[in-house]
């Protein structure tokens, strides 16, 4: 079986029982061509999806895969190299892999730039945050985004 690389698409078993399902590898080439790293970063496509910060849509044309097609960056996954079956002929661009990317960090990160947007578009200005004040004897209020410390 040949190294899975970054920006391919495979046939791999998912789940158990163990279902064929195409994913996308997306950890880097460094861990990929391992020999002594025995897995992967992937994410599974979707033949359902709908716009959102950690969604990525593709048209058949550009994965060839028979429809319309969705990543979901929450739903990255390690998966055993063994599991993968064979590759499919298409390779993503470095562009969207670089969404894919985004998308994969907008599930963990509510930081990450997103205002309906990819990332060949510019992102609006954010409001600034102002810092927490710190009244004697309380707790700042965490305002979801990062942990008090």
């Amino acid at each position: 079986m040949n190294s899975p690389r970054r920006g391919e698409i495979w046939i791999a078993n998912l789940g158990s029982p163990p279902n064929r399902h195409w994913v996308l590898i997306v950890s880097v080439d460094e861990r990929n061509l391992s020999d002594r790293i025995d897995t992967v970063l992937i994410v599974p496509f979707s033949s359902r999806g709908a716009a959102s910060p950690t969604v990525v849509e593709f048209p058949p044309g550009e994965t060839g895969l028979p429809g319309r097609s969705f990543v979901r960056g929450h739903y990255m996954q390690i998966l055993d190299k063994r599991v993968l079956l064979a590759q499919e002929r298409r390779v993503l661009s470095a562009t969207r892999m670089r969404e894919v990317a985004m998308a994969i960090r907008r599930s963990f990160d509510p930081d990450a730039p997103w205002a309906g947007r990819y990332l060949s578009e510019s992102p609006e200005p954010g409001p600034e945050r102002a810092p927490a004040r710190r009244v004697r004897g309380k707790r700042p209020q965490n305002d979801g985004r990062a942990l008090p410390r």
